[in-house]
């Protein structure tokens, strides 16, 4: 028998150990939105689809290229039940194997952070645009992946979380505001989700090879 979609990812997630090297198993993790993020193409015809023909797209797992994910990705999401019009949500990307899955002594490397991510209106099951709304600047700006030669593939894990508050804001002091190259490795996103309440709803992953 098949598997249910969202039970997929756990199980894609166990297979890859994005569970437990990003996900703690005590968390017991089950997923209640499917999380979509795409590298639209450059001739795509518009600057709202999510999926373009050409583009690229993380799928629990498949290897992307530097090149195809360079650029900031779009975002789209589909909550298991229909979220309420104040729900907002927090997106991360981080990679578990800096520099390398065998030597991972610069994990976690927090490539982005974006907060305030509104989740597509309840007639968007009907028509099908998925797209999520980006209603703040990155806390963390996009970096694309750059895995160093020779170190084989990287695993980049995007995590998604619903925030406590509409009201909720990273502090413009705390780490995932500070956007320099060597502010961004040693981080631990479930510390972070930790800190500040956030409730991950939902996760997708991609490789990228060194």
């Amino acid at each position: 028998m098949p598997l249910d979609p969202l039970s997929a990812v756990t199980t894609a997630l166990k297979d890859a150990r994005i569970i437990p090297d990003v996900i703690a198993e005590s968390l017991d993790f089950h997923p209640s939105s499917l999380l979509v993020v795409s590298w639209p193409s450059a001739d795509a015809n518009s600057a709202d689809a999510v999926d373009p023909p050409n583009g690229a797209e993380a799928l629990l797992g498949n290897t992307l290229t530097k090149a195809q994910t360079k650029d900031e990705p779009a975002v789209a999401f589909a909550p298991m039940q229909t979220p309420d019009g104040n729900s907002s949500y927090t997106l991360v990307m981080t990679d578990p194997d800096a520099p390398s899955r065998r030597d991972p002594k610069w994990a976690q490397w927090r490539h982005w952070v974006v907060s305030g991510i509104k989740a597509p209106p309840a007639t968007a099951f009907e028509t099908g645009n998925l797209a999520a709304k980006l209603t703040k600047p990155s806390s963390t700006p996009y970096i694309g992946p750059a895995p160093p030669a020779g170190t084989g593939p990287h695993r980049y894990a995007l995590l998604l979380f619903e925030e406590p508050s509409p009201e909720f804001a990273i502090p413009s002091d705390a780490v995932e505001c500070q956007a320099g190259i060597d502010r961004r490795p040693k981080w631990n996103a479930a510390g972070f989700a930790e800190a500040y309440g956030l409730k991950l709803v939902g996760v997708n992953f991609f490789y990228v090879v060194g």
